[in-house]
């Protein structure tokens, strides 16, 4: 294996037994004819990929996907049916909160029994004694039986050893959803560090928002087998689509190219953008201009601008949303808007008929950067909606100021500023 591999998995196989009945399992090893009485659960089916070093890896899918599987495998914990699993590098690990721990000990013992796991000396784990105790922060805790704690402060304890004891490879299964925000930020302010030492991180989150702002790579888990890795912004999309309509495609079977024929050069095309719903209504193209009603593509932030979204609606439908949210370059969601939140309109729209929405508003005064905008149609309330088109960035806009709040990425602009000073 290369040395600049971290991580390599080759064909990796776990299949595990399952019988209807407790019975059934002796009856299996006892029958002279060796029929079998269980069904076989592929919970991994020949799966490959490589992990380079100093790359932060996210792992999505549902529940049941196999994820926890995989990490388990890699680390040791479980063994596989086939394939082979090649770690370069240390492992420090946090699968499961507890795992490892012995409830009897106290914080501190377990301190010193995880690093002895780990390969570590008493002489070594002394002079990281400090850093675990003050990044865990539980107080007098850290002198009581584990079997005591609650699982926030089992998770504040099992990763401050986990990322304290300088590994190669640190990998997280969802450990961290535990934690209260405070300890959450700390873990991840951690994160960057581990990243600027060109550490590998691998770790399991269901937030897609945190795999894009911190991984730089992901790898989605579908049933026990790869179904798609990449770039992150761009695999948590086709995830999300494929969660939440078990779909992932275009819309080029309704946009029929008829609507795609614009005279009127500001319309951007949608018809085979990535997208995802119902598709009953079907955004077919998106503008944004300035005050003077001219295409634009960059900004200094404050101006007056019109965002316009044409829609193409196959049936009649009563009650539907129109709105568009703002991303920026990692994925993070800085200003929205919709129909039902600022005007209570609730919309109809009829069979065959082409629509236009316009919002007009100020821009704020973002951070120098690409945004982009993502449109959606749905049907019913806030709360409580069908989503019938929803575009995946199917514009971008730059913000490019010198003005020190766009440096600054400040939203807020003030009318002044009062300092009053008082004689004591």
């Amino acid at each position: 294996m290369p040395n600049s591999i971290a991580i390599k998995i080759s064909h990796l196989t776990k299949v595990y037994k399952l019988y209807d009945k407790p019975i059934d399992r002796l009856k299996e090893s006892l029958h002279p004819l060796k029929k079998q009485y269980h069904k076989e659960f592929y919970a991994l089916n020949d799966m490959s990929f490589e992990i380079k070093k100093g790359e932060t890896v996210g792992i999505i899918g549902k529940n049941g996907a196999g994820k926890s599987t995989l990490l388990k495998i890699i680390t040791g914990v479980l063994t596989p049916t086939s394939g082979s699993v090649h770690v370069n590098g240390r492992i420090a690990s946090l699968l499961e909160l507890g795992a490892g721990f012995n409830p009897e000990y106290t914080g501190m013992e377990n301190i010193y029994f995880q690093g002895s796991l780990m390969g570590y000396t008493r002489d070594e784990m002394e002079n990281k004694i400090d850093d675990i105790i003050q990044f865990a922060d539980i107080g007098h805790f850290i002198h009581q039986p584990v079997k005591m704690y609650s699982s926030g402060m089992f998770a504040r304890l099992a990763f401050a050893v986990a990322i304290n004891v300088d590994p190669d490879i640190l990998i997280v299964d969802e450990a961290l959803s535990v934690g209260d925000i405070k300890f959450q930020q700390k873990c991840f302010r951690k994160f960057r560090e581990i990243q600027e030492a060109q550490k590998t991180i691998l770790f399991v989150a269901h937030d897609t928002a945190t795999i894009i702002n911190y991984c730089t790579h992901t790898i989605w888990i579908h049933n026990g087998e790869k179904k798609d890795e990449g770039i992150p912004d761009e695999v948590c999309k086709r995830y999300m689509s494929s969660m939440t309509y078990d779909q992932i495609s275009s819309v080029e079977e309704i946009c029929k190219s008829n609507l795609a024929k614009k005279n009127d050069t500001i319309w951007t095309d949608l018809c085979h953008a990535e997208s995802f719903g119902e598709k009953k209504v079907v955004i077919i193209a998106i503008a944004m201009e300035d005050q003077n009603n001219r295409s634009k593509q960059i900004f200094h932030g404050g101006e007056d601008v019109l965002l316009r979204i044409k829609m193409f609606s196959t049936e009649t439908i009563e009650h539907l949303i129109s709105g568009f949210i703002v991303n920026d370059h990692l994925g993070n969601t800085i200003f929205g808007a919709n129909t039902f939140v600022y005007s209570n309109i609730s919309l109809t729209f009829k069979a065959n008929y082409e629509y236009i929405i316009e919002y007009s508003f100020k821009l704020p005064f973002l951070k120098n950067g690409v945004f982009s905008i993502s449109p959606a149609i749905a049907e019913g309330t806030q709360a409580e909606h069908i989503q019938h088109h929803w575009v995946h960035d199917a514009l971008t806009f730059t913000i490019n100021s010198r003005d020190k709040k766009a440096e600054m990425g400040w939203l807020l602009s003030l009318d002044r500023i009062n300092i009053k000073i008082k004689e004591m």
